[in-house]
């Protein structure tokens, strides 16, 4: 009998305390933070991007970072979609990063319209955002205290993407230097 009511005692807690648990939607949020200096910031967007299977848009100033260039290369070649809109500072830098995914075949837009287009914005899937502080550079990674997000959650990605889309039609084409 003891026994009985331990077990029935046990249940009831245990319901209870689901009970109190936030009901969850289909659509939930996983969400990641890293922090620079060497916090993962690159790591994070690398692995990202080794994950995308179908779209990656990015809006960024610039990026310098050779890691997460070579990751935007890498999915293009795999067939994943990659376009990115970065800031007019771009066309007129030594060799800037709007070259190198330009003469990569990766579709590249500057944003013109703003004094500074200075989102840090990738929508991979349009399911993961990853936004922050955090420049796409190597000195935001070694140097500078950044932070970064990586959310997945498809609603919060389609928000991004629509605003992605909204500087696209705005933004003109560049085919590099």
């Amino acid at each position: 009998m003891r026994h009985a009511l331990f077990t029935l005692a046990l249940c009831l807690s245990l319901f209870a305390a689901q009970a109190k648990e936030p009901r969850r939607t289909a659509t939930t949020t996983d969400t990641e933070v890293y922090f620079s200096p060497k916090g993962g910031c690159t790591e994070a967007v690398v692995r990202e991007l080794d994950k995308a299977r179908n779209t990656v848009l990015v809006q960024a100033y610039s990026f310098t970072s050779a890691p997460i260039a070579k990751a935007l290369v890498d999915a293009h070649k795999r067939g994943v979609k990659v376009q990115v809109i970065l800031d007019r500072s771009q066309r007129t830098e030594r060799y800037s990063s709007a070259d190198f995914v330009a003469h990569a075949e990766i579709a590249t837009f500057i944003d013109a319209r703003h004094a500074i287009a200075h989102n840090k914005v990738m929508v991979i899937d349009g399911a993961t955002l990853l936004t922050g502080s955090f420049n796409f550079t190597t000195a935001a990674e070694k140097n500078n205290a950044e932070n970064l997000l990586v959310i997945h959650n498809p609603e919060l990605a389609a928000k991004y993407a629509d605003n992605w889309q909204a500087h696209l039609a705005h933004s003109e084409p560049y085919a590099g230097r």
